[in-house]
């Protein structure tokens, strides 16, 4: 992780990128934490978390976890008191097990609580960081880092402050904490310094294989997931006690900012549309390789000052209320406004700043992606966004295809696709082209604020799956994409508007 570490300090802003100055890598940011010194540095870890992912169901990991923990306690290690830490179970078992073998008494020591069961810190759910580290961050522009054991680490979604996100598995993150910093090398340098004043190094506090199965033969029980699990369709008191319509369809709630009736198949026609046509199209968003699923619709918090905090606000809502873009992806008012609102994603319109803002091409002004898109929509102006590789790499999200599609965007342009995204973008009716090999937005000078036309067949039949298509600028200069409808099947959808009209005109019909 060290060398990783020192690449992504080195290179440019963007995907695995900070491009901090060499003079300015060994910056020490001093403050006081409730009263005693501290210090963070790049690299300082801010927040360890075992979170409730696949691996937290491995007794090996989680029991290992704890044995880390009791011979980091023994040897007289502690976890910095500002790092946050935080054990998040995949199930009540692990609580079980690690509980039996007498282990959960020194995670608890080192700060890992159990803090719930259910998605946290890898979702985005990591809660604030104390008021002082915060600042610390802000305030001397350090690069802090977050290690975690769940399966997401994507930009901005751990927290807004932790640039750097490593994934690790739940003994190493023990470890990582207990070393404050992802800037080691466990076989040479040393974790800290023991009770009697000598360096704890990684191999001094590491289980054997052979304790860690111990462990688990005489901590893991049959009788533990039978109890657990038996009383899970029994529900609880509060979910039980909840009233239920007997309507066959969904009642909406108004005032329901967790829920809300989605536009989907508002002034739909039993006629499909048919092809849509991109005429004259401003460029949204111009970005460079690897925008992820989690650039392009965020699953973490909502950040104070965003459009969707707006929106709750005026709703009546607190704050403290806001909660998390996943927990309110129901509510298609926040998720549109969430789209492309990741805190650390690079925009080459905005000519090197980060964050969720673009350039409104006509005015020359810059709005925050949500309030440009709806000023383009206002005026009957159809939008594009130009990418280059891995466009929509990452964890399938279905809101990465219905956000853009709410905001008006009619095509993405790009050097290629991760698969999965490319067919939810067809799914929600928006286009999907390839630059030739060896083109980009750059090599071809695109600026970004050209007007597009897409010179698709008006009509449907006349599109044939992976054709040639030709897009043309409004300052002359045209090239060649490959239309990125896969099927047959993609293309019926494009037709309908998307597969879900398509699927509510094929209901009707029987």
């Amino acid at each position: 992780m060290k060398a990783d570490w020192h690449y992504c300090l080195d290179s440019k802003v963007g995907f695995k990128g900070f491009a901090v100055p060499k003079k300015a890598q060994e910056k020490v940011a001093k403050f006081s934490f409730h009263g005693k010194p501290a210090e963070l540095k790049h690299g300082s870890v801010v927040i360890a978390a075992i979170t409730s992912c696949t691996n937290t169901s491995n007794p090996s990991v989680m029991l290992g976890a704890g044995l880390v923990a009791k011979k980091a306690c023994e040897l007289g290690l502690e976890v910095k008191p500002w790092i946050k830490t935080s054990l998040a179970p995949g199930s009540g078992v692990v609580t079980r097990y690690l509980l039996q073998s007498g282990l959960q008494k020194y995670l608890d020591q080192q700060g890992f609580h159990i803090v719930g069961y259910g998605c946290t810190t890898c979702i985005g759910n990591s809660g604030e960081l104390d008021e002082s580290v915060a600042s610390a961050i802000s305030e001397n522009d350090i690069v802090a880092a977050a290690v975690l054991s769940g399966n997401r680490n994507f930009e901005g979604r751990v927290h807004p402050l932790t640039r750097a996100n490593y994934l690790a598995s739940p003994p190493l993150v023990v470890v990582y904490a207990l070393s404050g910093m992802v800037d080691i090398d466990f076989e040479k340098d040393p974790i800290g310094t023991g009770k009697d004043g000598k360096s704890i190094y990684f191999k001094d506090i590491w289980p054997t294989t052979e304790e860690v199965a111990e462990a688990v033969q005489s901590s893991v029980l049959p009788n533990m997931f039978k109890s657990t699990y038996e009383a899970i369709t029994n529900g609880n008191p509060m979910w039980n006690q909840l009233s239920v319509p007997s309507t066959t369809s969904y009642s909406w709630d108004p005032n329901s900012t967790y829920i809300h009736e989605p536009p989907y198949f508002k002034n739909m026609t039993m006629d499909p549309p048919g092809a849509n046509l991109v005429k004259d199209a401003y460029c949204l968003l111009n970005f460079g390789d690897s925008i992820t699923t989690d650039h392009i619709s965020p699953a973490g918090s909502i950040h104070k000052d965003s459009p969707a905090a707006k929106y709750l606000m005026e709703c009546g809502v607190d704050r403290k209320d806001f909660n998390s873009y996943g927990s309110r992806r129901g509510n298609d008012e926040v998720m549109a406004r969430g789209t492309f609102a990741n805190i650390r994603i690079v925009n080459k319109l905005l000519n090197g700043e980060v964050g969720p803002k673009t350039v409104h091409i006509p005015t020359g002004e810059k709005l925050y992606v949500f309030d440009a898109a709806m000023r383009y929509k206002a005026a009957g102006q159809d939008t594009i966004i130009l990418a280059g590789a891995e466009y929509g790499s990452g964890s399938s999200r279905d809101w990465a295809a219905k956000g853009p599609m709410l905001l008006g965007v009619k095509a993405v342009i790009a050097k290629s696709f991760e698969r999965i995204h490319r067919s939810n973008l067809v799914g929600m009716g928006i286009i999907p082209l390839c630059f030739k090999p060896g083109e980009d937005a750059d090599t071809l000078m695109l600026t970004g604020k050209e007007r597009y036309t897409i010179n698709l067949p008006a009509r449907i039949e006349d599109i044939r799956p992976g054709q040639d298509v030709t897009v043309i600028t409004d300052s002359g200069k045209s090239f060649t994409c490959t239309a990125r409808f896969d099927t047959e099947v993609e293309l019926t959808y494009f037709n309908h508007g998307g597969i879900l009209p398509y699927v509510i005109r094929n209901l009707i019909k029987q």
